[in-house]
């Protein structure tokens, strides 16, 4: 276990890209017109699927949406279609004036380039790239000269200096987890923190952002990185920190971990005579209506996540579908879609009306605060704090 007493080290550069595949076939577009007056509007289950024929013409004056995935990579098939689900979802509910176009993508830069730039000459506004390397590519070309709503951040976001036109709204881990140490701060104040995570890149990632607002708000903190075998957090390792935490007379814990891990440390810390110990977290020590197991092992820990998740009976949330088979995480990039819909078609709104975008947004992926249209784009994203009761989390109201 290592003491903060330095700025904490960045972290450790990505691995090399892979070799560059030869290009893939040109990106395949399905586009979804509004429905004129006097027509029926289409259920999301008769939306044109893939390789469909347009579902009719765009109305004149429609603002034109294109919405870019990688719908044809391997790996992110799945998150892209909860985006998109999500994206149609909300589309659904509120589509006059907006024509959407799906555009396919596999994930490779020199591919999503491509249908980057096809698509600009098309679209009034495109949502997308989702995968970080694209975004990261979207974002060094001289390309963006028209709204973009990107799904991710780019790679090394902290020096990246986005172009005028192009905004990020992805979800984010590390801004998590700075808002946690936020949290922990208002509610323990002169608490030491253990930051505790285990070797996933994920965990490593949370933690660092933890530490290093935590450090910049003048606390101090321990870092410790857990084994884990088969599942489970080192047996010797929880004797070793409890042995710690007893020797500490104000500590609290910022659990870096997944919902299981977090159960086997709470039990661990609330063994006598060590007594309660604040444990905080985020949407990791969430796995879902459908993964939570009965038991109070988490009662009383604090984490933060997105209201789709802990609050579903909030008039924002309960207006959308729900989305039916998917995991806690494919949970909230559906939710990203809905609120990538409602910001973009924000931002249409105002730009029909040739006016910048300075607007709050009570999201379903948290408290959206948006400026766009007048100099760089500015995005915040408020997760909604919550804490452990009867083995389900519940809304804090701050």
């Amino acid at each position: 276990m290592t003491s903060i007493t330095s700025p904490v080290p960045p972290p450790s550069q990505p691995a090399p890209p892979a070799p560059e595949r030869p290009p893939e076939p040109q990106a395949k577009v399905e586009t979804f017109a509004i429905a004129t007056p006097g027509t029926q509007a289409e259920s999301p289950a008769a939306l044109p699927q893939p390789g469909a024929q347009p579902a009719g013409a765009v109305a004149e004056g429609s603002y034109r949406i294109g919405l870019m995935l990688p719908l044809r990579s391997e790996p992110l098939r799945v998150a892209a279609e909860s985006v998109r689900d999500g994206f149609m979802a909300a589309w659904e509910r509120d589509r006059d004036g907006i024509a959407v176009t799906v555009i396919e993508t596999g994930d490779v830069a020199q591919d999503v380039l491509a249908a980057y730039s096809g698509a600009l000459e098309q679209q009034d506004m495109i949502v997308g790239p989702l995968a970080r390397s694209a975004v990261t590519a979207v974002a060094a070309s001289p390309l963006v000269q028209k709204p973009t709503i990107a799904l991710n951040h780019p790679e090394g976001r902290g020096g990246v200096t986005l172009p005028p036109q192009m905004m990020v709204i992805g979800l984010s881990i590390e801004d998590e987890a700075r808002q946690a140490a936020d949290w922990a701060a208002r509610e323990q104040p002169g608490a030491i923190a253990y930051i505790l995570s285990n070797p996933a890149q994920y965990q490593r990632r949370s933690a660092s952002a933890f530490a290093a607002q935590w450090q910049r708000l003048g606390r101090s903190a321990k870092i410790a990185e857990l084994n884990v075998l088969n599942g489970y957090l080192s047996d010797a390792e929880l004797v070793q920190l409890r042995a710690r935490l007893q020797s500490e007379p104000s500590a609290l814990v910022y659990a870096a971990l997944d919902a299981d891990q977090a159960r086997q440390l709470r039990v661990a810390l609330q063994a006598p005579p060590l007594g309660e110990i604040p444990v905080y977290g985020i949407s990791s020590l969430n796995p879902g209506q459908a993964k939570q197991l009965p038991g109070p092992e988490l009662d009383g820990v604090r984490l933060l996540d997105l209201p789709w998740q802990i609050q579903r009976d909030h008039p924002a949330v309960m207006i959308y579908p729900q989305p039916v088979g998917k995991d806690a995480d494919m949970e909230r990039l559906y939710a990203l879609g809905i609120d990538a819909f409602r910001v973009a078609h924000e931002i249409a709104r105002k730009a029909q009306r040739k006016q910048s975008a300075d607007f709050s947004l009570d999201g379903v992926t948290g408290q959206l605060k948006v400026r766009f249209g007048d100099g760089p784009a500015a995005f915040e994203r408020r997760a909604l704090p919550a804490v452990y009761k009867n083995g389900v989390p519940q809304p804090v109201l701050q």
